[in-house]
């Protein structure tokens, strides 16, 4: 897998299209690799489905791609290549803070690997993301999600759900696997696929009181946005054995 990340990383651009083994690409995606990457004729892009499909091509100088020819590394003869998705999935719900902060958490979410992506209403969040305005906003927050996965060379486009209240929470995984970020909390383990963290001021005592386990990210107070992407980035780096689980600490 490293090897088709490094492929993938050295090309110039990544863009998405709906069959890799004939990419055709889509007026904005056109515009930008010629007008704003200003790519020359011979420079390589990535083309991917989003569902593990992704292929090496080159731009050619009527704008368009042409699949690459004998070059080396995974993909360097033009063939659609097949990648697994992750396993196991891993998602992140967060309650919305006021401003861009949601972009930037679904942006980073994003770059680190977490498969599935939930904005989330508790009891105590200010922005509610309801009607005309919640799909607005989960409509921008997949754009955010598709950028971000063609600038960090993703093939597998993370889901990016509707608005889910705080009383569906716990359907989003089994039993033990959905658990809420909070200071008291435990150490996060591997088995704990879906992390929850609630707004700036915090869950509510009904809320903790839900039945679901908490899990801790150390010892400070954390901002709701820094909150979910440690979240993030402690799931992958357990599911990818980067960091290890350790024991129940000593009473």
């Amino acid at each position: 897998m490293y090897a088709a990340i490094a492929a993938r990383a050295a090309a110039s651009a990544q863009v998405f299209v709906d069959d890799p083994a004939h990419p055709l690409l889509a007026p904005d995606d056109a515009r930008h690799l010629a007008r704003v990457l200003r790519l020359q004729a011979g420079e390589e892009v990535v083309v991917t489905d989003g569902a593990g499909h992704w292929a090496r091509t080159s731009w050619t100088d009527g704008g368009t791609l042409a699949p690459l020819r004998d070059a080396a590394g995974p993909g360097g003869d033009g063939a659609v290549v097949r990648e697994a998705a992750s396993s196991p999935s891993l998602t992140v719900a967060f309650a919305p803070t006021k401003g861009e902060r949601p972009e930037w958490v679904v942006q980073k979410l994003t770059e680190l690997g977490v498969d599935r992506i939930v904005p989330l209403v508790s009891e105590r969040s200010v922005v509610r993301w309801t009607g005309a305005r919640g799909t607005s906003a989960v409509a921008r927050l997949r754009r955010v999600a598709r950028e971000a996965s063609a600038q960090c060379r993703r093939v597998w486009l993370p889901e990016v759900t509707e608005v889910v209240r705080f009383s569906d929470l716990a359907a989003l995984g089994a039993p033990g696997e959905v658990v809420l970020a909070q200071l008291s909390g435990d150490r996060p383990t591997t088995a704990q696929r879906v992390v929850a963290v609630g707004p700036e001021g915090g869950w509510s005592s009904d809320e903790l009181g839900s039945g679901l386990p908490t899990v801790g990210f150390g010892l400070s107070v954390l901002r709701a946005e820094t909150a979910a992407v440690t979240a993030g980035a402690l799931m992958v780096s357990l599911r990818t054995g980067t960091v290890a689980s350790v024991g129940a600490p000593s009473a």
